[in-house]
Formats: structure tokens, C-alpha cells, sequence
């Protein structure tokens, strides 16, 4: 930020405004937030600030798009208030969740690796009928047998809602469509990966969402630059935040 310095160190509001293309309501309240130092004041009770507070003001900028604003309004003020270890805390906090997102990113893009084709499994043994009933619709005992789980387990996830199986009218059998199959199959694979039902249940729908596993692709791709913007986001906000705890000594 170009130094637009007034009356030596002093800086105006709009001083710090400006090279962030702030308002100077935003500043003010960036100090009443605790986001900044205290000020001090003129004479004539005008706020006045420092190179101490720009520093502070370029830390806080850099943290919100690496912790999100409440997470960095956080950090800096404990930063202000002295408890510089509960900001590492608050820091840590984030790191673990960047790194938790990223194994779940690389769960779901490994269980899409291991996705055969989606096609119906083949009739098997079971308790219901094993003829398929309609256009790639199979009931819930060839599935099993397919997957290698228990129908029970299939009336699990049923209920947790990840598959959606509908019911033969003459029968009252559940009856699964290509996109129950290829739901079953993506949470059998999150599952043999450790994942829990609740945890599954969004990326299922996300899969709904976007019409099926060839759209999740670039939404795959987008969910892996975004981590990717949020961890360089973290090394800049490190940056200036270590910049800033130098200044304050």
C-alpha cells in the first residue's frame, strides 16, 4: 500500500482506506471489531493511525481469504489482545479443515476411478424376484450380491438417503434405476474408504445435482482449485500476519 503519510507516522483513515479501495467506515470499523489497534487520537479527537496499523490491516485482508472473515476477525483480535497462541490455535483450526477437504476430494476422485461402467448388475439368487423390472432396473438382491454387502445394508443407506430406490407397483419391491446402481456403487466406495453415512450423503446429492458423474467432473476440478487458492491464500496470509507480529515486537 503506497504510504500517504500525514504529519509523520500519522495516517488518516483515509490514508488506509485507499490503498485497499476501503471506505473509511470500513476502517473504523475494522478498529471497533478489534481488527486493528486502538488509534490515537488528535487534539481535536480526529482518529489518527500508524504503519502498526496498515501492517495490521494488510494481515487481516490476507487472512480472509485463506480463514473466511469470521475466522480472521478472530485471529486478529486475539493478535491485538495479547493471546498470540489462541491465533495459532485458530490457524491450526483451518490447516486441519483445508487437509480434512482434501482427503475427502481425494476419496470421492478415487471412488470415481473405481467406478466399473454403470450398468444394472446381472440377476442373482435372493429372496425377491431377480428378474430386473424395467429399463435398468434391478431389485435389491442382485444389487447386494453385485456389491458384495447385505440387502439390509442397501435398506441402511436407503434410509440415510443415498439411494432412492422406487417401488414396483405389483410387487411393492424396491426396484433400483442406473442412477440408484451407480449411487449404490460411489457409496460402497466412500464406505470401504472410512467414510461415515452422514458424510456421504451430501456427495451423493451432489452427484444428483449435477446430472450424474461425468458433470461432477468439473465440479471436481473447480472444488480442487478452490482448495488449491485456499492453501497459497494461507502462505500469504502467514506472510503478512508474521509481518505484522514483528512490528508489534
Amino acid at each position: 500500500m503506497g504510504r500517504n503519510l500525514q504529519n509523520g507516522e500519522r495516517l488518516r483513515p483515509v490514508d488506509l482506506a485507499r490503498g485497499h479501495g476501503l471506505s473509511t467506515q470500513a476502517i473504523r470499523n475494522y478498529e471497533e471489531a478489534g481488527i486493528l489497534p486502538a488509534a490515537g487520537r488528535t487534539p481535536h479527537g480526529y482518529r489518527t493511525y500508524t504503519s502498526l496499523h496498515a501492517g495490521a490491516l494488510r494481515a487481516f485482508l490476507a487472512l480472509v481469504p485463506a480463514h473466511g472473515h469470521q475466522t480472521a476477525t478472530s485471529i486478529m483480535r486475539a493478535v491485538n489482545q495479547g493471546a498470540v497462541d489462541e491465533a495459532f490455535r485458530l490457524i491450526d483450526e483451518s490447516h486441519a479443515q483445508l487437509l480434512d477437504d482434501r482427503r475427502t476430494l481425494q476419496a470421492v476422485e478415487s471412488a470415481l476411478r473405481d467406478l466399473e461402467p454403470t450398468t444394472a448388475p446381472e440377476p442373482g439368487a435372493g429372496s425377491e424376484p431377480a428378474a430386473v423390472s424395467g429399463p435398468g432396473g434391478t431389485f435389491i438382491g442382485p444389487l447386494a450380491d453385485k456389491l458384495g454387502i447385505r440387502p439390509a445394508t442397501l435398506r441402511k443407506w436407503e434410509r440415510a438417503g443415498l439411494v432412492s430406490p422406487r417401488r414396483d407397483p405389483l410387487t411393492g419391491y424396491r426396484v433400483y434405476d442406473e442412477a440408484d446402481v451407480r449411487d449404490a456403487r460411489l457409496a460402497h466406495q466412500l464406505r470401504r474408504g472410512g467414510y461415515l453415512l452422514e458424510q456421504i450423503a451430501p456427495l451423493i446429492a451432489q452427484v444428483r445435482a449435477a446430472g450424474g458423474l461425468e458433470p461432477l467432473e468439473a465440479a471436481l476440478c473447480d472444488w480442487r482449485g478452490r482448495l488449491s487458492a485456499r492453501g497459497r491464500a494461507m502462505l500469504t496470509g502467514a506472510a503478512e500476519l508474521e509481518a505484522y507480529l514483528r512490528e508489534r515486537g
